[in-house]
């Protein structure tokens, strides 16, 4: 069974590009019939939040997905421990600090040398490691690199080379004792039989060391493919301490779910963008061979507009929920009359207020309406109502009045509802009613 992992930080909110990695995984775990496993990684103990542990379990569930199953990295010490002594040799200890690191990579600059590390703490002798540790010095610990060529076929990229010996040994124990991501991100995969990773071509560079540490603890390595990255208009990185087009914020302006999970999924790949029916439908549409190798800008009017196109084609036992926490009523009529005109499915309220709201009030008409507005509250037909009643209304109004078209429609449309577009009035005048219709009229007209 193919098993594919998202594995965030708990650092701040998940974005738009967060959410690229995320659904990418889950709808290939979907589409292929396996597994979709959450791993949080929140080893950084001081930028990690709890906050921020729930509102990632709070934007899965926005987005219609549940986890298979969920670990936390701060509760798998002991699992870290067992692989780190099982590298052996191949991990040593250094002391050099932060300061020291960086002149070492500006001097290497300035001689025309790549910045990688020199292995220079492999050439200390005892005597001089125990002199760092009389100094306060405890080391970090690296991995040091086969030094040969890793290759894989990325499911995105294609064919991949990488010489190991043009990176640096990664450290993958600080001096406080914590493991890094590049460490435990490769004991979990193997512990979870992870066989499959999409993930960023940010990532490419760690592939290549996390094979190598794949094959020094004996493990089967998982399918890798690293998509595109997202970035604003401006062509600017998303990140998550900025806070642009987190799923929070984007949740909070009405944008649909399923909207966001298209417009993540689809933008910057060869299918085009479009409104989905459910993430069944969607997962049929991934192919990660059509994703583009360049990066992706994001339109939030693109956004909205495809949310809003998602909004209108939602049935009304989907939406019904929220439409009763809005307080709209109504039922599936009202739904059917109103969706068309909404940018978000929380604008309903809006068109139901004005529907029912015995005190809203109607703008005064312009000078040449009132005589139309006052034989129109004349002729208002009796009560029962219903999608007939508009036509056969103004209809009659029209050759009274000696109107028709925009003459005819508008001024009635600004005195019924204050709006001069909206949905349409055959299929909205039996929820404003007879008694409401008429004293809206009456005030228009003066």
């Amino acid at each position: 069974m193919t098993t594919f992992r998202f594995a965030p930080s708990p650092t701040g909110r998940l974005h738009l590009g967060n959410a690229r990695t995320l659904l990418l995984n889950a709808l290939m775990a979907k589409k292929t019939g396996g597994r979709f496993v959450l791993r949080i990684d929140d080893t950084d103990v001081e930028r990690s939040r709890e906050e921020y542990v729930e509102a990632i379990r709070e934007d899965l569930a926005w987005l219609g997905l549940t986890p298979a199953l969920e670990v936390r990295q701060s509760e798998r010490a002991t699992l870290y421990e067992q692989a780190f002594a099982k590298l052996g040799d191949r991990v040593y200890p250094a002391y050099e600090t932060e300061e020291e690191l960086d002149r070492a990579r500006r001097l290497a600059r300035a001689s025309g040398r790549p910045p990688i590390y020199d292995r220079s703490a492999l050439k200390l002798t005892p005597e001089k490691r125990a002199a760092f540790e009389a100094e306060g010095r405890c080391p970090h610990w690296r991995f040091r690199l086969t030094g040969g060529r890793v290759a894989w076929d990325d499911g995105v990229r294609g064919a991949q080379e990488i010489d190991l010996s043009s990176l640096s040994d990664p450290v993958i124990r600080r001096d406080d004792g914590t493991f890094l991501y590049v460490f435990t991100s490769v004991v979990d995969d193997a512990a979870l039989g992870i066989t499959d990773i999409v993930r960023g071509e940010d990532h490419v560079a760690n592939s290549a060391v996390q094979l190598d540490l794949f094959a020094a603890l004996a493990a089967s390595a998982p399918r890798l493919a690293h998509h595109n990255l997202l970035t604003t208009a401006d062509g600017a990185g998303l990140s998550k301490r900025s806070g642009a087009l987190s799923l929070g914020t984007l949740r909070e302006e009405g944008i649909e779910p399923l909207a966001v999970a298209a417009y993540a999924t689809l933008i910057g790949s060869a299918e085009a963008v479009r409104p989905v029916g459910d993430l069944d439908e969607l997962a049929g549409l991934i192919d990660l061979s059509r994703l583009s190798r360049a990066p992706a800008r994001i339109d939030p009017e693109e956004l909205a507009a495809l949310s809003a196109k998602t909004a209108h084609a939602l049935p009304f036992e989907i939406v019904a929920p929220r439409l009763a926490a809005l307080g709209v009523g109504g039922g599936a009529a009202f739904w059917e009359t109103v969706r068309g005109n909404l940018r978000t499915v929380a604008e309903a309220a809006d068109w139901w207020r004005i529907a029912t709201d015995d005190a809203f009030s109607s703008p005064a008409a312009a000078e040449d309406d009132r005589p139309l507005l006052v034989e129109a509250a004349r002729l208002l037909p009796d009560e029962p109502w219903d999608e007939t009643t508009w036509k056969s209304w103004t209809a009659a109004l029209g050759a009274a009045a000696g109107r028709k078209g925009r003459g005819l429609f508008l001024p009635l449309r600004l005195a019924l509802t204050g709006e001069p577009g909206g949905p349409e009035l055959a299929r909205l005048l039996p929820f404003v009613g007879r008694a409401r219709a008429l004293a809206r009229l009456e005030a228009a007209a003066g």
